[in-house]
């Protein structure tokens, strides 16, 4: 029994200090990238890359599944018709948020092996923090330094024709939503192992190195834009209770925003309901009319009834039960059947849950107002703002409810609330 217990006690101390040097290794970590600020020492970003941690306290799981709060995708996307990435234009928006307090896997169930890694060399400017993204197409990651992420985040994003305070204000969403998903561990939607981020919708589209080169020489004025927005704002997220917010964005709106709870299952004091009236003076989105027949409007919305699927007899009715405080629709019943207003512009491929509709013989003619989810910021409506005269700051302290500016280099995770996330 004695020899039992030494063993035991052995063990008991060989197992506390592992954890004890786990413990200061990653208090090293964390004070490191934290305090590695625009000033004083700062760590190399090749050393972030070889510990893979882009963000203090990372944990990269290898197996599992993802918690992914909801299959909405896209991160915005105020750019032209067609959703060319070209520059501005990822389409319709609304990027899904992360899993708050969880743990990401790092690529979910099925997630392939490690893909072939490109490493882009900081600047003497750039983040310490890495993001590796994977670049779909390609089927490789790219690992870039924070800022550089977000140059080619804004330059897919938004039109690099629109004002200086408007590509700020989306350089800052931009950068706070990935630091949100590396403070959280947030890996949902990745489809690989050691990524963070995909450069599609499901996250944020993102215009890889080259494309970024190739932007530089075809249009040099709209990347200088790029570039000067980015630098502007350098290293600056949106906090609230002491964490990275949710930083949606999308389109354009129907006149004012939507309420997190209305489209997400979470409620967020920062993602309220604020007017938006700008959007509906410049975006090209900001009412669009679709007309279908009404067997294609029931069946997409699995209405099926001899009815419908004959024509003879009476159809089911179709009517709009309630509407949210962002004037969307909330809830409608179409035969019985009750929907909420994002899922029948979900399954029926409309830009917006703002919408009306009127039957005229066998058809529906549905006419939609903005587009996207509507929840944050509005890209089309900072883009009003800032012709206004706002100033970045302005325009996302307007769509972000009581979020704050600060420095990446001053979070302090121990002061994060939890009930903030």
């Amino acid at each position: 029994m004695r020899i039992r217990t030494k063993r035991k006690n052995a063990r008991r101390q060989r197992l506390a200090a592992s954890a004890f040097t786990g413990g200061v290794a990653m208090a090293g970590i964390l004070w490191l990238v934290l305090h590695a600020g625009t000033g004083g020492e700062r760590l190399d970003a090749s050393a972030l890359a070889e510990t893979g941690a882009g963000w203090p306290g990372r944990m990269d799981v290898q197996n599992g599944t993802g918690a992914a709060i909801t299959g909405e995708t896209s991160a915005g996307g105020a750019g032209g018709a067609g959703g060319a990435v070209a520059p501005g234009g990822a389409g319709e928006g609304g990027k899904a948020p992360a899993a708050s307090g969880q743990a990401g896997s790092a690529g979910g169930a099925g997630a392939s092996a490690f893909p072939s890694v490109a490493d882009v060399k900081p600047s003497g400017e750039e983040s310490p923090i890495l993001v590796r993204v994977y670049l779909t197409k390609e089927k490789r990651v790219e690992r870039v330094p924070l800022e550089a992420y977000v140059r080619g985040v804004v330059a897919a994003e938004m039109p690099a024709s629109f004002e200086p305070a408007a590509l700020e204000a989306q350089a800052i969403a931009a950068r706070t939503y990935l630091l949100r998903r590396l403070w959280l561990n947030d890996r949902t939607g990745v489809p690989v192992r050691g990524a963070d981020v995909t450069d599609t919708v499901t996250h944020q589209v993102y215009r890889s190195a080259d494309q970024m080169d190739q932007l530089k020489r075809n249009d040099a004025d709209g990347w200088a834009k790029v570039e000067q927005a980015v630098r502007q704002t350098r290293g600056l997220v949106l906090v609230y209770g002491g964490a990275p917010i949710e930083a949606l964005y999308f389109s354009a709106s129907n006149g004012y925003t939507e309420n997190s709870k209305e489209v997400f299952p979470m409620q967020l004091p920062y993602l309220q309901v604020v007017d938006s009236p700008w959007d509906k003076e410049d975006s090209p989105r900001a009412k669009e009319t679709v007309e279908m027949s009404l067997s294609a409007f029931y069946r997409k919305l699995g209405v099926q009834t001899l009815a419908t699927l004959t024509g003879v007899g009476k159809r089911p009715a179709i009517r709009i039960d309630a509407w949210t405080e962002g004037h969307r629709v909330r809830t409608a019943t179409v035969g019985g059947k009750q929907l909420t207003g994002d899922q029948i512009r979900k399954r029926l491929g409309l830009r917006s849950a703002a919408f009306d509709w009127a039957v005229s013989k066998n058809q529906i003619v549905i006419t939609t107002y903005g587009s996207g989810h509507g929840v944050g910021m509005s890209q089309w409506g900072a883009e009003g703002m800032a012709k206004a005269g706002a100033t970045a700051e302005q325009i996302v302290s307007h769509y972000y409810t009581g979020a704050q500016i600060k420095e990446v280099s001053k979070l302090r995770p121990e002061e994060a609330e939890p009930s903030k996330l």
